[in-house]
């Protein structure tokens, strides 16, 4: 089996390198190269750094490598989503359509006809039965990363292996620090994907600039400060409002007014809702009928921990009704749907507005 495996530099792309190496495989290493240099607000991606560890993991396992510029690809989807959803007020994820668009979409159009398989370092796994090939749960709870995959294609989903995906993250760590591998110790990166120590901010300030506007009490309709734009801000944002006498989180937006509404408190009724309205729903497997699925658990974020409801589509359109009230519910961000019991990930769709 020929084997295309992306590595980043990170500790859990690198250790799937002598994973694979251990069961038998000669897998071909690729680095992609997204952060595009000639930009501002990529000028400091340290993408020279994970080439560096990337090459040495190359040699001491004996794999080929090649470092593949996917920049133009990246540029023209997923950094131009990005900017189109703050545009309108919505919450985008660059991380959910870089794995769908680049890593298993434009690396594999270009680069995979001649592999069988591609490789990541995500915390996932994947599985088969009478009905075809699911994305199952991670055995890394905490570590989880199924909900970044919930756009993939079933194509896609029938291509890939994750090889540290029967692993906890401790273990990864372990077995990169025994292994003496460079990237050991490294931390785990936060910021868009493939871009490193990119601040998100500072990308989106690059690329839509600032504009003042008001941050007002949605219960009281004080005005309570300013803020430099509400493409800036999510719903159920606590962090970076620069309010005194909170904790104060961010429940609505006026995109045709530049106005952010907030409520004070830790349990506002505000920050809370049931239903979660989706546009669509695009089911990885979809040789399974899933036309009677109701009870389902679900993530509107990356976290460990799963919410239950109840999906529903009739003539008001689909949306999951949730047990329990939840804050947060961001249109333009992605609810990923799960099994009950929690080993499979089924779907996904994008929240979008409340309906009436």
């Amino acid at each position: 089996m020929k084997i295309a495996a992306l590595v980043s530099g990170g500790v859990d792309s690198s250790v799937t390198i002598p994973l694979l190496k251990e069961q038998g495989y000669d897998p071909h290493i690729f680095y992609i190269k997204i952060g595009m240099e000639d930009e501002d607000a990529f000028m400091d991606c340290p993408s020279e750094e994970d080439i560096e560890i990337t090459t040495w993991i190359a040699k001491k396992y004996g794999c080929k490598f090649d470092i593949v510029d996917l920049q133009e690809a990246y540029w023209s989807s997923v950094v131009k989503y990005t900017i189109d959803a703050v545009k309108l007020g919505l919450t985008p994820n660059p991380d959910i359509m870089c794995n769908l668009m680049i890593k298993f979409g434009a690396f594999n159009d270009r680069y995979g006809s001649e592999f069988d398989k591609i490789t990541t370092g995500h915390y996932a796994s994947v599985y088969e039965n009478e009905n075809g090939i699911f994305l199952g749960t991670a055995a890394d709870i905490v570590k989880d990363q199924t909900y970044f995959l919930g756009q993939i294609t079933y194509p896609q989903l029938s291509k890939v292996m994750f090889p540290i995906g029967h692993l906890r993250k401790k273990e990864v760590r372990k077995m990169a620090v025994d292994m003496k591998l460079p990237s050991a110790h490294r931390p785990d990166s936060q910021g868009i994907c493939f871009l490193g120590k990119i601040n998100y901010n500072d990308f989106i300030r690059g690329h839509v600039g600032e504009r003042t506007g008001a941050i007002v009490d949605v219960t009281s309709n004080k005005i309570l400060g300013e803020h430099k734009g509400f493409w800036f801000h999510t719903i159920g944002q606590r962090r970076g409002l620069g309010l005194s006498g909170g904790p104060w989180f961010v429940v609505g937006k006026d995109t045709h007014q530049n106005i952010i509404y907030v409520s004070n408190g830790y349990d506002p009724a505000a920050q809370y809702g049931r239903d979660i309205w989706l546009n669509d729903i695009h089911f990885l497997n979809p040789n399974r009928d899933y036309s009677k699925l109701k009870k389902v658990k679900f993530k509107i974020r990356h976290q460990p921990e799963f919410n239950s409801g109840n999906l529903l589509r009739d003539d008001r359109g689909i949306r999951i009704d949730s047990d329990t009230k939840i804050s947060g519910i961001a249109p333009g961000q992605f609810a990923v749907i799960y099994d009950v019991e929690e080993k499979t990930c089924i779907a996904s769709g994008v929240i979008v507005e409340k309906l009436v």
